[in-house]
């Protein structure tokens, strides 16, 4: 991976993603920058949000065909997310860890790299219906 040059755009990007809680899309990041008076186009949002994921600054996932970002916290970890409200804890997962490089060796690769996202429903949420 080739280094970005960090510009305005990116860094409001960035700062836009930290103020967010939980998963965002790029439409919906993109939407508050200009409400917040940002000139940002979408596909500076949409490049800058591949980036930061590229670089280990935000969690990425998949949800319905769309890709959601949130501001991370550095190392690897997991997460656990609420499919009603999108709320994210990040959780340890020892055994997925032992269990990856226990598959990968009887395969005979090495350096194995995962993710891991656990979907539910959390108790507030639960709570409601």
């Amino acid at each position: 991976m080739t280094a970005r040059r960090n510009t305005w755009q990116r860094e409001a990007v960035r700062a836009a993603l930290e103020g967010t809680e939980g998963f965002v899309s790029a439409q919906a990041l993109h939407a508050a920058l200009q409400e917040s008076g940002s000139t940002v186009g979408l596909a500076t949002v949409y490049r800058a949000l591949a980036d930061l994921a590229d670089a280990g600054d935000a969690d990425a996932l998949q949800s319905e065909g769309e890709s959601l970002y949130r501001a991370c916290s550095p190392g690897h970890h997991h997460h656990l997310i609420c499919r009603v409200c999108g709320r994210t804890v990040e959780i340890e997962a020892d055994p997925v860890e032992a269990w990856a490089r226990e598959v990968a060796a009887r395969h005979g690769f090495r350096d194995p790299q995962h993710i891991v996202d656990v979907f539910g429903v959390c108790a507030e949420c639960a709570a409601r219906d």
